[in-house]
Parts: C-alpha cells; structure tokens; sequence
C-alpha cells in the first residue's frame, strides 16, 4: 500500500471513530511511541528517543486536556492525577535515558488502553444501557436538594467523564 493510500485510510479512521475509539485509539498510539522510546534508548538513538517520547507526552496531555472534570468527578480527578504522573516519569526518559522509566508507564496505561477497547467494541445501545444502568444506580436526589426546575422536567443522560475532541 503506497503512503497516500496509508495515511487516507488513517484519516478516515480518525474521522468515523466514535468517543471511545478514539480515547483507545490515542492510547494504543501512546503505548506504540514509549515502545520506539525504549528501542531507541537500546539502540543509542538520542534523537529517535527525544522523538518518541515527546509524542508520547503530547498524547498524554492531550488526554489529560480532554477530561470533563466537571462530570467525571473522582474519576477525571484520579486521571487527571495518573497523567501528571506520566508525565513527570516520561520526562526521566529523556534525562536520564532510563527505559524504565517508559515500562512504568506502559504497565500504567496498558489496562486503561484494554478497558477503551473493551468499550470502543460495544454497540451504541449496549453503551446506552450501561449508562441507565449506572444511573439507576446512583442515590436519588431527595426533594430537599432537587431544584425545583428539575423535578418537572426529565434528567439528560450523564455524560462520561471524559471528552474527546478530533
């Protein structure tokens, strides 16, 4: 397959992913550049490792700029707190060459990219019903802390805690 045929079918890819195929997605690329880092460190490639790493962080921050911390609430936070880890790891590849330091990270992110493509195979009604149950779930509002406004209207679903811009 020439280059252009490649990089059409990528685009494409991108742009008919849903929320969640895109989340696994920039994991999945996330994973893939700290492997180069660690091969490029055995390798002795400085500047393949500066590559690959960077990458890397720029795709952590984008996931960590993409989380709604207003409704993902304690899981956005613990996140938010698992990235700025990473990030602070990944920046002891490039100071002190240490793949280690990569593989910590990999073995962090890896159940999270698992989880995201457990979810990206679900069908749309399955995610639909998974959030209703999840609703269901959580403790009513009693009528002392509803707003007046919404106990005539119905509740929208609740969004993920994470969002996803292309």
């Amino acid at each position: 397959m020439n280059e252009h045929a490649a990089h059409t079918y990528k685009q494409q890819q991108v742009n008919t992913a849903t929320p969640a195929k895109m989340v696994f997605m920039l994991f999945e690329k996330t994973l893939s550049r700290l492997q180069e880092a660690q091969h490029a460190i055995e390798r002795n490639d400085i500047q393949g490792r500066c590559n690959a790493n960077c990458s890397a962080q720029e795709l952590i921050a984008h996931l960590s700029n993409t989380l709604d911390m207003e409704q993902g609430g304690e899981i956005a936070a613990n996140l938010e707190r698992l990235y700025t880890h990473c990030m602070l790891r990944l920046m002891d590849v490039d100071r002190k060459n240490d793949p280690n330091a990569a593989a910590e990270v990999i073995k962090l992110l890896t159940p999270l990219r698992d989880s995201w493509a457990e979810l990206s195979e679900k069908s749309e009604g399955e995610l639909r019903q998974a959030v209703l149950t999840a609703q269901q779930a959580r403790p009513a509002l009693t009528n002392e802390t509803a707003p007046a406004s919404e106990e005539a209207e119905p509740q929208a679903p609740a969004k993920s805690g994470l969002s996803i811009s292309a």
